[in-house]
C-alpha cells in the first residue's frame, strides 16, 4: 500500500511538471525518453526562444545547465526566461528540492535528406519480403542524461506503397504504410505488395509532430511478383426439404451427394500467371487442372481437400477448402395424403447422398402408374393427370448412395385422401 502511494505521488508530481512547462515558438515536448524527463524539439532556436515554467512559486525554481549543477543560470529577476541552445541540456529545481531533467534540441540542425530509393532486383526472393536499398542523410538525435549517458532520439520514417487487400470475399487497393527508423542503408518490407506500384519514403516523426512539409523520396516503378490466392466456392444449391443435409447455401462444406461447386481462384491477377488445381480425398490425389477457376461435382462420400497453387516466373502461394460429402441414407414412408392441404401431398423418399434413382409405382393389377428418377420429386397422386383411387399400391425403388450403398426397395404404400381443400 505505502509503495503504491509513492508511485502514485510520483505520477502526480510529474504530471503537473508536464503540465507547468511550455515554450516559445514551434515545439514538441516528448516525455517518454529514457533517462531524462522532457526532451524539447524546437524548429529552430534564436533568442526569443525559452521555456517556461509556470508551476507554484515559479519565481523561486532555479535553473542548472548539465555541466554545472552547482551555480544556477544568473537570472536578472526570479522568474525571468532565459534563452536555451541546442544539444544542451537544464535541470530544473522546484522549491523544496525537486529537480527535472530537460535536454533542447534545435531540429533545423538535423534535417534529413533522402537521395535514392531503389528496390533490389531479386525477384526470386521478394515473396515473402523485399530489400530496398536507400541513400539518405539521416544525422542522429542525441541527447545526454544528467549521468552523462549518451543515447539516441529514434528517428521514424514512412514507407507508403500501393496494394491489394483481400476482405469480405474480394480484393479492395490498399496503401500500406511501414515505419522505419533510420539511419539505415536497407528496408526490408515483410509484406511485399501483391499489385505493381512505387514507394515513397517520408519523414521523419519529428517533422511530423512540428508541422513541418515531410521530406520524401520516390521509387522507380515496381513490378509485383508476389501471388495470393483465396478460394472461395459457389455450391449448387437444392430446396426440396426431403433431402437431409441438402446444399442451402453456396459456401456450404459439409452436403449431401451430388454436390456441384464452382470454386474461383480469387488470384491477384496478372501476378499470378500459372494454376493447378488438386483434389485428394483423405491423402490420395483424384484430379488435376490448370484452369483459374474449377468446377467439380462431389458424387462420392468421404472427406475432400481441394488445394489450389497459384504461380509465376518467381513466386507461389496455395489455398485449400475441405468438402465433407455425408453418407447416404434412404427412408420411405407408407402413407401419403394428396388432398391439397400442404402437407404429405406427394409419394416421396427421405434421402440425403444418393446420386442414382429409379421409382415405379404400380396399382394391384400390377399396371405402372407412375415413374421417375429425382429423388427431389415424387408422385403427386394422379394417373394421366386425375386423382388416383384410394388405397394400396405397390412400389420399387432402386438407387445408389455416395458411399456405394445400394438400395432395393419394394413395399406398399397407401394413397388417403381424407377432406380435400
Amino acid at each position: 500500500m505505502k509503495r503504491f502511494l509513492l508511485f502514485s505521488i510520483f505520477i502526480l508530481s510529474f504530471l503537473y511538471v508536464k503540465s507547468a512547462l511550455t515554450a516559445t515558438g514551434t515545439y514538441k515536448m516528448y516525455d517518454t525518453m529514457p533517462g531524462i524527463d522532457f526532451l524539447f524539439v524546437f524548429d529552430g532556436i534564436n533568442s526569443q526562444t525559452a521555456i517556461i515554467f509556470n508551476g507554484v512559486n515559479a519565481d523561486k525554481v532555479k535553473w542548472y545547465r548539465y555541466e554545472n549543477l552547482v551555480t544556477p543560470i544568473t537570472l536578472q529577476t526570479p522568474n525571468e526566461n532565459f534563452n536555451i541552445e541546442n544539444a544542451t541540456g537544464y535541470i530544473l529545481e522546484e522549491e523544496g528540492g525537486k529537480k527535472t531533467s530537460i535536454w533542447v534540441v534545435d531540429y533545423t540542425n538535423y534535417l534529413p535528406v533522402l537521395t535514392t530509393l531503389v528496390p533490389e532486383d531479386k525477384p526470386k526472393e521478394q515473396c515473402a519480403e523485399l530489400v530496398i536499398d536507400v541513400s539518405a542523410t539521416v544525422l542522429p538525435i542525441q541527447y545526454k542524461t544528467p549521468q552523462n549517458q549518451v543515447k539516441t532520439a529514434p528517428r521514424s520514417f514512412q514507407l507508403v506503397y500501393s496494394s491489394k487487400e483481400w476482405s469480405n470475399k474480394k480484393w479492395n487497393d490498399a496503401e500500406v504504410k511501414v515505419d522505419f527508423v533510420l539511419p539505415a542503408t536497407k528496408l526490408t518490407v515483410l509484406n511485399p505488395p501483391l499489385s505493381d506500384t512505387k514507394f515513397k519514403l517520408l519523414g521523419d516523426n519529428f517533422a511530423k509532430d512540428l508541422g513541418r512539409t515531410a521530406v520524401e523520396v520516390e521509387s522507380n516503378f515496381y513490378s509485383a511478383v508476389k501471388t495470393e490466392c483465396h478460394i472461395v466456392s459457389n455450391a449448387t444449391t437444392r430446396i426440396e426439404i426431403n433431402e437431409a443435409d441438402r446444399p442451402d447455401k453456396a459456401d456450404i462444406t459439409t452436403a449431401s451427394a451430388p454436390l456441384e461447386v464452382v470454386f474461383a481462384s480469387n488470384a491477384n491477377i496478372p501476378v499470378a500467371e500459372f494454376y493447378q488445381w488438386q483434389i485428394f480425398k483423405e491423402k490420395s490425389l483424384l484430379f488435376t487442372r490448370n484452369d483459374q477457376d474449377l468446377r467439380f461435382t462431389f458424387s462420392e462420400a468421404g472427406l475432400y481437400n481441394v488445394k489450389l497453387t497459384t504461380s509465376n516466373a518467381n513466386c507461389r502461394n496455395s489455398d485449400s477448402v475441405a468438402i465433407k460429402i455425408v453418407e447416404s441414407k434412404l427412408e420411405v414412408p407408407r402413407v401419403f395424403t394428396p388432398n391439397g392441404d400442404g402437407m404429405n401431398d406427394e409419394f416421396r423418399v427421405a434421402y440425403k447422398s444418393i446420386v442414382e434413382f429409379r421409382c415405379w409405382v404400380f396399382n394391384r393389377w400390377q399396371q405402372k402408374v407412375y415413374y421417375w428418377t429425382d429423388p427431389q420429386k415424387g408422385w403427386d397422386g394422379k394417373i394421366n393427370g386425375k386423382p388416383a383411387s384410394t388405397g394400396a399400391y405397390y412400389y420399387v425403388i432402386e438407387a445408389l448412395g455416395a458411399d456405394g450403398e445400394k438400395y432395393n426397395r419394394k413395399g406398399n404404400i397407401n394413397l388417403l385422401r381424407g377432406k380435400e381443400n
